[in-house]
């Protein structure tokens, strides 16, 4: 994390987007894993993708209800710096992964969040928390009211964002990132590099 809000541009899947994510200032760019997607992209070609990326921006793999072994695999083959667990990990998985050396982040839909006691978030003991609509890629975005002052860890805030409802949502939530994909997409797992970079330049403006 920097001192300036965390911007994540995920679901990537080109070179020329993953060129453009990068240009603009994300933070961090997102390659999906997860099988069920319009953004899945192998490990072949993700590790083609993240020799792109330059050294201090986080290559993100997004993996869900994946074999923990698995995932470090394939994470160590690619190159990747993060791993963001999606689905129904263990807290037992997400200690593999960070005894493995890779930045944890446990996202969750922000209802479920809400749901659970201190405790039950306290064991996951991962780095990051991402809060996310009911489905994941569905464009839906979270409720404000739901989350307003209700989260007490560096969190980021991901679903339905646009950039031209990022700066809104931020204000009213003041989460420490944000994380788009079907955001800054022209259709459906197809992303849009002039998107990418109002979305950008819409998070940096705020103060």
């Amino acid at each position: 994390m920097t001192d300036q809000r965390w911007i994540k541009i995920c679901g990537l899947s080109t070179p020329e987007t993953v060129d453009a994510a990068v240009d603009a200032g994300a933070d961090a760019v997102g390659f999906v894993f997860a099988a069920g997607s319009p953004r899945t992209v192998t490990a072949d070609l993700a590790k083609e993708l993240v020799e792109r990326v330059p050294e201090g921006i986080d290559a993100v793999g997004v993996f869900r209800d994946q074999q923990i072994d698995e995932v470090v695999g394939i994470a160590s083959e690619v190159g990747l710096t993060t791993l963001q667990l999606h689905g129904r990990e263990s807290v037992s998985d997400f200690a593999r992964a960070r005894d493995a050396g890779f930045f944890t982040i446990r996202a969750v839909a922000a209802a479920d969040y809400l749901r659970e006691t201190a405790e039950q978030r306290a064991a996951f003991d991962h780095d990051l928390l991402l809060l996310d609509a009911a489905v994941p890629g569905s464009g839906t975005l979270v409720d404000p009211a739901t989350l307003a002052g209700r989260v007490d860890e560096a969190w980021i805030l991901a679903g339905g964002l646009t950039p031209a409802n990022v700066v809104a949502a931020v204000q009213a939530l003041d989460p420490d990132g944000v994380d788009v994909s079907s955001g800054v997409e022209s259709a459906r797992g197809v992303k849009d590099a002039a998107k990418i970079r109002s979305f950008v330049e819409a998070v940096r403006s705020i103060p």
